[in-house]
């Protein structure tokens, strides 16, 4: 049985949230202290034992290349400064045997069009999609958990977890019924639906993982407003022919597409720094309140 090797990283997306930041910079190269959001992604698949890197890229994202690419000049520089220690950093910030690949997402024609755009690279094997802004801390890695149900289960498994009614109109949102201990069945899945009409409470966040079936299911889905194709209407065309599960991951949640969720992100994280934190902290704590 195949082990899920690949993930794919739709980073085409415009940020129009973080004007005037994100205007030449991709919103997934906004750091939490030191360190992007996207080496954060990149990381979490690493710890699933994710291999294969794939980057669903457009118009101005060349940055996101770069930053995972060797660094020749950097590199000279940091080594006749004697800087070893960030010498070493800059040189094995991902392991060796991850492969990272770029595909082209031409037109932003939805999440679920910029999965399609990988099918070339996946081929017919189970594999992640991971939306770098939404910044999962768990130990073990969320993506590890969502790994091992797959690896127990074998079919499709969605990371979801309880928000506010009020706010379902901001997600994907399941019904569905428990058959263990954080693992439920899907019934059948909803993109962003009214509070009055929403199934439950219970959210996708932008971790997943899917069966190769879904391409067939994404490329035969009506595509909605402005011509895109949604990743929840392929799930939900998926789910008359497979069980899909949903997964409440241990861990904890950042927004990082919101400025507020960006902003709590930064501040634990500073805390927990290895070289700011404690100061940090002091500082945080002569403002009061």
């Amino acid at each position: 049985m195949k082990k899920v090797r690949k993930a794919v990283f739709p980073v085409a997306g415009m940020g129009t949230r973080f004007l005037p930041a994100t205007k030449a910079s991709p919103k997934e190269m906004l750091p939490i202290v030191d360190k992007p959001l996207i080496q954060f992604a990149v990381e979490e698949a690493v710890a699933a034992g994710i291999t294969d890197m794939v980057f669903v890229t457009g118009r101005s994202k060349r940055s996101i290349e770069d930053h995972f690419d060797k660094a020749y000049e950097l590199e000279s520089e940091l080594q006749a400064r004697g800087k070893d220690e960030l010498l070493d950093f800059v040189r094995n910030m991902i392991p060796k045997n991850i492969n990272c690949i770029y595909i082209r997402q031409a037109e932003a024609l939805g999440l679920g069009h910029a999965v399609l755009c990988a099918k070339p690279v996946i081929g017919d094997e189970p594999f992640a999609v991971i939306l770098a802004d939404d910044l999962l801390d768990g130990k073990p890695a969320v993506m590890k958990q969502m790994t091992d149900t797959y690896d127990y289960y074998r079919c499709s498994v969605l990371g979801v977890q309880d928000v506010p009614r009020a706010d379902t109109r901001s997600y994907g949102i399941v019904d569905a019924r428990p058959v263990a201990e954080r693992v439920e069945q899907i019934n059948a899945i909803v993109e962003k639906p009214k509070p009055e009409d929403a199934p439950s409470t219970l959210a996708v966040v932008g971790r997943y993982i899917l069966t190769p079936r879904i391409f067939h299911h994404l490329e035969n889905v009506k595509p909605g407003a402005g011509g895109e194709i949604q990743l929840t209407d392929g799930i939900a065309s998926l789910l008359s022919e497979e069980q899909v599960l949903a997964y409440r991951y241990d861990g904890t949640r950042y927004d990082c597409g919101s400025k507020l969720g960006y902003l709590q992100a930064t501040v634990v994280f500073g805390q927990r720094h290895p070289e700011i934190g404690p100061e940090f902290e002091a500082y945080l704590k002569t403002l009061g309140g």
